[in-house]
């Protein structure tokens, strides 16, 4: 039993919310006050991990699987927002959802298996009961920074002119590479990645 309410898990939740404003920004070509929107969230990215790793009371297990989550959550948003501006190609943004959409499956199932009888839906979701820690690849640490490299790109060339450039093309490929390879890492290394604290 833990408490939720820590400065990183609020930074985290606070990345949610940004995620739709992002997207209506986008959506709408908005893209001078998307680009720092993105900013600032990417800088609450940066300040929850700090915190959590350098006080041992912010660090918490609901953490370890909020962060991730808030860091999917705000890139299918921007990634879907930024196909519909016609900036990122629907085949790259399908296989990011399709993978995203997994890996949170992956994490509802594993909160079902490690929590301990009775299973019932409010001590399910209640965030105070933690029963296993999420410990990402380091595959996945880097495609989510490469993910997020080229939205940063993505989102700044309509505003300096670049949108063709075989730069952002490459970066395509680059991103689409990172995908595929940390799936895979989490189907090889599935067990490794999940940490049970009790299976009492």
């Amino acid at each position: 039993y833990e408490n939720p309410w820590t400065i990183p898990n609020i930074l985290s939740m606070a990345r949610m919310g940004l995620a739709p404003v992002l997207g209506y920004l986008i959506v709408e070509e908005n893209f001078d006050v998307a680009l720092g929107v993105f900013v600032l969230a990417g800088v609450t990215d940066l300040l929850d991990g700090f915190i959590a790793r350098n006080w041992a009371n912010q660090k918490s297990a609901l953490g370890s699987a909020l962060d991730p989550l808030a860091d999917k959550i705000l890139i299918s948003v921007l990634y879907v927002s930024l196909t519909c501006a016609n900036l990122i190609p629907v085949s790259l943004t399908s296989m990011i959802i399709l993978r995203d959409v997994a890996l949170i499956a992956a994490v509802f199932y594993v909160r079902y298996k490690t929590l301990s009888p009775p299973r019932t839906l409010s001590r399910y979701f209640n965030p105070c009961y933690a029963t296993a820690q999420l410990k990402p690849t380091f595959i996945s640490k880097t495609n989510t920074v490469v993910q997020l490299i080229l939205v940063a790109a993505s989102l700044a060339a309509p505003v300096f002119n670049y949108v063709d450039s075989i730069y952002l093309q490459t970066l395509w490929c680059i991103t689409a590479f990172t995908t595929v390879t940390s799936a895979y890492s989490y189907y090889h290394y599935g067990r490794k990645t999940v940490q049970v604290i009790n299976n009492k």
